[in-house]
């Protein structure tokens, strides 16, 4: 089944789109996870009559409870970094953690933060937990992931660089908006893209203004999902609504890959009025256009430490 939130005739409803028929749940999509009743409300909801997809407004599928990020495609860090690649890359699935409260939905506007001037996106796909679960084998975790949905993490370039050079972060850098959408495919949809070593073979491209910048298949993964759920689980809980970003497919998955290998900013940063297309195989296609931000006073410096004690 396919999952969305959407805006109709000013109400906010979760539901399952089915064609071009969008037919309304009966609670939102993250009540009906954390209550373990989505599929069956999902079966219920696809008897009764629905309205037509042209006449709602998609937003976000869900508003998740937590998001974590990762960085599992070795193609997109060697990008970042002109190739060199640490070895704790290789041993662990690493991931951050991020803003769940600067969700933005698959057809918004997105507008620049302030203090940025280069502006990026980030081409993923997202996990979202379905049932709860600690310490989870990775045979264990397939069946806590209740489905997928193209993830963009929008990335202040220059805001981000700065603050990780403390040893943190990143922070201000991302926490300004993550786009999900345009619906939650359950899991079972995807299983037929499954290769031998049980990744998902998933198309999946960005363009900029309509001209093509990046595109991957989702199967060039360092781990599949289910190894980064059972990473994320240990010592610790995964809950219903969590969701867990990939982290940047390569081959221009994202423009600051881009700037790393030839040493200079082409394709320029993100500017308003800037339309950017992310299309999944298998899940669909967000679109969002960049508008101007707002600037805001300078951040204040650190008070240095007295040194009269």
């Amino acid at each position: 089944m396919r999952f969305a939130t959407a805006r109709h005739d000013g109400t906010r409803l979760s539901g399952v789109v089915d064609g071009e028929t969008f037919h309304p749940l009966p609670a939102p999509l993250l009540e009906l996870l954390r209550s373990q009743r989505l599929p069956e409300a999902g079966v219920r909801a696809l008897a009764e009559p629905g309205v037509p997809l042209a006449e709602v407004e998609l937003r976000a599928p869900l508003e998740p409870a937590t998001v974590r990020d990762f960085v599992a495609f070795e193609e997109h860090v060697e990008g970042m970094t002109g190739g060199a690649i640490a070895p704790e890359w290789y041993a662990a699935p690493t991931f951050y953690f991020t803003n769940p409260h600067a969700i933005t939905g698959p057809f918004d506007d997105v507008a620049i933060p302030p203090g940025c001037r280069r502006m990026d996106f980030e081409l993923e796909v997202a996990a979202v937990i379905g049932r709860p679960g600690r310490d989870l084998a990775p045979e264990q975790a397939r069946e806590h992931i209740i489905g997928y949905t193209i993830f963009n993490d929008w990335s202040a370039r220059d805001l981000q660089s700065a603050e990780m050079k403390v040893g943190l972060g990143p922070a201000k850098g991302k926490d300004f908006a993550t786009t999900l959408g345009p619906v939650l495919v359950t899991a079972d949809e995807l299983d037929a893209h499954r290769d031998a070593d049980g990744f998902l073979r998933l198309p999946m491209s960005v363009s900029v203004n309509g001209e093509r910048i990046g595109h991957d298949l989702l199967s060039n993964m360092g781990w599949p999902f289910e190894e980064l759920v059972s990473y994320a689980s240990r010592g610790t809980e995964v809950r219903p609504g969590d969701v867990l970003g990939s982290g940047t497919c390569g081959n221009g998955g994202c423009l600051g890959e881009l700037w790393g290998r030839p040493d200079r900013e082409d394709p320029p940063p993100l500017q308003p009025g800037d339309v950017v297309e992310m299309t999944v195989e298998g899940i669909g296609t967000i679109r969002n256009r960049v508008t101007a931000g707002h600037d805001l006073p300078p951040v204040r410096p650190a008070r240095k430490r007295p040194r009269d004690r």
